[in-house]
């Protein structure tokens, strides 16, 4: 083995690479093997270490640590240790094959060397599938309320022939399409599938899964609220609601269940109710699934979001163009689908904003101790890494290092 202090900036790269540390490899391309042994605790709290990883160098510093011991036994083993040469040791007459000490003074002169102990590193980006699957009841939770809430305003639409649709620009402008929703709906299904594809791929899928579905759930609550606190005229004459119920809950409840089963599609013939316009379901989840397709996937994959982009946009459009939905909903959906996706991307990534204090406006919202709680044991943004969901991957039983024992001749 290369002695630490002969290599070159090449060899520690080489090194850094082997190790599994390349994210280390652009910032180090200039340190050499006695500038490597040199790094401490203090040069990765200050830039440009400190940007390379989360935990602080802990994990660099524990591999440069058992190079220095590798490098010592290796030492060791070649006569060098402690400063003894080769020749006659301790005046005695007879020398010893090699240049090393008898067995006799080697054992008189035997050294310890201490072993650190190395504790299984935390990893920055915990698993933690039970917050997911709470995210994921509570975004049930909201989709279930939202069906109950939208049978709840269907009984209050007043009739088309009493109250006609308000007037809107887009409607001025393009004609209805009667296709044209039809095609919305299999562009969400289209971007739904592509995400829960590159969802089971992602190696961090459990903290984007309960983002996902707190996000999801967060924005149908809000639907719930706007659509049911002012109730719109349908937007179209064309439009043939379910006739109304009159509290007859049972009814309702199989319509409700209908509805849930169809996932809310008009394609799937389950949503025949009127009244749930502002703001769009539909918009949301076009929107939504473009947003995190996009954030959870390799820049280099240019193609793929224009692609996504192209069906979020088409199918946004194709929503007024089947004039199912009045403008504003469709506004408003984009806005608040698209702010809160920011905002708590932008908390979530910033380790400052995840603590509570006056100058942190932003822990105000109602949701942030939910924040808080699925995202505490977050350290920084979550990296696109995939890997196959049911891959085999080799058991470490121990995280130590192994050494040979010394051969003494």
């Amino acid at each position: 083995m290369k002695k630490v202090e002969t290599w070159s900036a090449e060899d520690v790269s080489e090194w850094l690479s082997k190790e599994g540390m390349p994210e280390y490899v652009h910032v180090l391309r200039q340190t050499d093997g006695p500038a490597l042994l040199r790094l401490t605790k203090a040069d990765f709290k200050v830039p440009p270490l400190s940007r390379v990883s989360p935990d602080g160098g802990e994990q660099l510093l524990e591999r440069m640590e058992i190079l220095r011991i590798e490098t010592h036994i290796e030492d060791h083993k070649n006569g060098h240790a402690n400063g003894h040469v080769g020749g006659i040791p301790n005046g005695t007459s007879k020398p010893q094959r090699n240049g090393t000490l008898g067995r006799k003074d080697f054992e008189r002169e035997m050294i310890h060397i201490p072993m650190p102990t190395i504790e299984p590193a935390r990893s920055p980006f915990p698993t933690e599938w039970g917050k997911t699957g709470i995210a994921f009841i509570y975004a049930v939770i909201c989709f279930v309320t939202t069906s109950v809430v939208i049978s709840v305003v269907h009984e209050r639409v007043p009739p088309k022939e009493h109250t006609p649709p308000l007037p809107d620009k887009f409607f001025d402008l393009f004609d209805r399409r009667e296709w044209a929703f039809s095609i919305c709906e299999i562009n969400g299904m289209l971007l739904v599938g592509l995400w829960l594809i590159q969802w089971i791929l992602l190696k961090h899928r459990s903290i984007i899964g309960r983002r996902f579905f707190f996000i999801v759930g967060t924005l149908y609550l809000y639907r719930c609220i706007t659509m049911y606190i002012t109730t719109l005229p349908v937007p179209g004459m064309h439009f043939k609601c379910s006739p109304k119920l009159l509290g007859n809950w049972e009814a309702q409840m199989r319509r409700i269940m209908k509805m849930i089963a169809g996932g809310g599609l008009s394609i799937t013939g389950s949503h025949t109710m009127c009244g749930d316009y502002l703001y769009s379901g539909h918009t949301v989840m076009l929107t939504l699934t473009f947003l995190f397709i996009k954030e959870y996937s390799p820049r280099r994959f240019w193609w793929y979001h224009w692609f996504c982009l192209a069906l979020s946009a088409i199918g946004i459009f194709c929503i007024l163009l089947a004039h199912d939905h009045y403008t504003v909903d469709v506004v408003v959906a984009y806005f608040i689908t698209t702010r809160l996706f920011w905002w708590y991307h932008t908390m979530a990534n910033q380790q400052s904003l995840k603590e509570t204090s006056q100058s942190n406006l932003l822990s105000r919202v109602w949701w942030y101790k939910l924040f808080q709680y699925f995202e505490e044991n977050v350290n920084g943004t979550v990296p696109r890494n995939y890997q196959l969901p049911l891959s085999v991957r080799p058991l470490h039983w121990s995280r130590g290092v192994k050494y040979n024992r010394l051969d003494i001749q």
